[in-house]
């Protein structure tokens, strides 16, 4: 499984922006596409998950209520919308999928993206 991931760019407090995780090679054996971001000089945190299984969503209390995880199946592909950005949100984000289980450890995902920055300004 190979991830490509973009969308990321520098916008101010309150924007919005879409990231999107593009999957391709053997997409039927994911089982979930999660969402993680990593700050200068933090480790990499939980932000968002699917099950592509079940269509379940799970997001981390940080997230919740301002960024939303969705699948476009005919594109195989993995947004996520973030609305109401805040300067604590800039990180570079990766995407990330797992075979066989939906989890918020980084270290139990398989497959990793590249990642894209999201810069906010305050």
């Amino acid at each position: 499984v190979q991830l490509q991931a973009s969308g990321g760019g520098t916008v101010q407090a309150g924007d919005s922006l879409r990231l999107s995780c593009a999957a391709s090679g053997r997409t039927f054996s994911i089982y979930a596409v999660g969402w993680f971001r990593q700050a200068p000089g933090k480790e990499r945190e939980f932000v968002a998950a699917d099950n592509w299984r079940v269509g379940s969503t799970y997001y981390a209390v940080s997230v919740k209520g301002r960024f939303t995880i969705s699948r476009d199946n005919a594109k195989n592909t993995v947004y996520l919308q973030m609305n109401s950005l805040k300067p604590e949100d800039t990180a570079l984000y990766y995407c990330a999928a797992d075979p066989l289980m939906l989890t918020t450890t980084p270290s139990d995902y398989d497959y990793w993206g590249q990642g894209t920055l999201v810069t906010v300004s305050s």
